[in-house]
This record gives structure tokens, sequence and C-alpha cells, in this order.
């Protein structure tokens, strides 16, 4: 529904593009070498990450076919500080016990591990939207903007639950840094703010 969202070549949107961007030019994510988990991949995102040799990565979901291992985010089965970085993009949206998934994730992550923990928001809002009366497509695409979704976070809101589980979190406004042109250029979303969350 948005002018210029999904690239005719390979497939991504804003987002995906974005977080590219922001991992080549932010982190050492193309050069440490890493024990990555990817949640809920998106394929354009798994075919680039699978071909970089300082990535020992692997793929998670509860159901997709292209995720390396299947299972549920809020039992995730994998020991404790199991991974260097974790990737969790527009995820916990669709989770109904969100907190025990943001907690699941911390226990996996290493000490001195990071994680970009990301969900769509609302930035006028500090409270997030979650009403578990709300349970129809029809009724979750008109109160949180997507039938899938089962709230709509704030943005006080969403840093408070991720400090709850544990990380120190980090809001990169990245996307502001990034020159007009090169905004243009790839398409990048107006308002992305990243979260960036240590353990």
């Amino acid at each position: 529904m948005r002018p210029n969202v999904l690239c005719p070549a390979c497939g991504s949107l804003e987002r995906h593009r974005l977080l590219v961007l922001y991992l080549r030019n932010r982190t050492r994510f193309f050069s440490d070498n890493l024990k990555v988990l990817y949640i809920a991949p998106n394929e354009v995102l798994q075919n680039i990450f699978k071909t970089c040799s300082n990535l020992d990565y692997t793929s998670g979901d509860l159901s997709s076919p292209i995720a390396t291992i299947n299972f549920d985010i809020t039992d995730i089965p994998f020991p404790d500080n199991h991974f260097d970085c974790i990737i969790c993009y527009h995820v916990f949206e669709h989770v109904i016990d969100d907190r025990k998934a943001m907690s699941e994730v911390y226990r996996i992550l290493k000490p001195g591990g990071w994680s970009i923990l990301e969900v769509p928001y609302d930035i006028h809002s500090r409270e997030t939207i979650d009403d578990p009366s709300i349970t129809t497509p029809e009724e979750r695409q008109k109160v949180y903007g997507h039938w899938a979704h089962v709230r709509l976070y704030g943005y006080q809101d969403y840093q408070e639950r991720l400090k709850e589980a544990g990380f120190t979190v980090k809001l990169d406004d990245y996307l502001n840094e990034i020159p007009d042109e090169e905004r243009k250029r790839f398409c990048l979303p107006e308002i992305e703010p990243l979260h960036l969350c240590t353990k």
C-alpha cells in the first residue's frame, strides 16, 4: 500500500534494506566470527546471511519451510548463552506471550552478545495496545493495523518490556544519519529507529 516498498529485483522491503545497511555500517556482523540466530527468516536476508563465511548461521521459525529449525519462540530449544547475535525482526507483535518470547531470546544470547529486536510501533503513543478480546482478523486490522498482529506497541512500553527481559536497550536512529540521496536510492522507511539490545 506504500510506493517503492518492494524491490523488483530481490523482493526486499524497505525495513530489510535498512537492516542490511545498519549491519554493514554500524556493526561487525559481516566481519566478525559470529554464531547467529535469525528468527522468522526473510528469504532475501537469509540468502545474504547464508553466504557469509564468517557466520555460524541458524534460522528458526514456528512453521516456515525455509527455516533451519522449527520451534516456538516462547520455548526455544537452545541452551543458555548460545548465540553471539540474534536477529528477531517484526516477530513479537505476532506472539501472544511476547514477554516469554523476549526472555527466551535473552536466555540464549551470550553475555556481551547483541540482538536487533524490531517491531512495528506507534511513535505517537507511549503505551502498548494489547487487548486479548480483540481476536478476529477484521478487529486486529482496525486496531493494530494488521490482521495477524495481536498488539500495537507504544514506543516507551516496548523498550520497557525489553528491559524487563534483561536487555540493555539502545535506540539507534541510524536512519536519520543516512544522506537523503542514499535514502531515496534504497527507498528506505521514513521513520524506523533500531533497537540494539545487549546482554
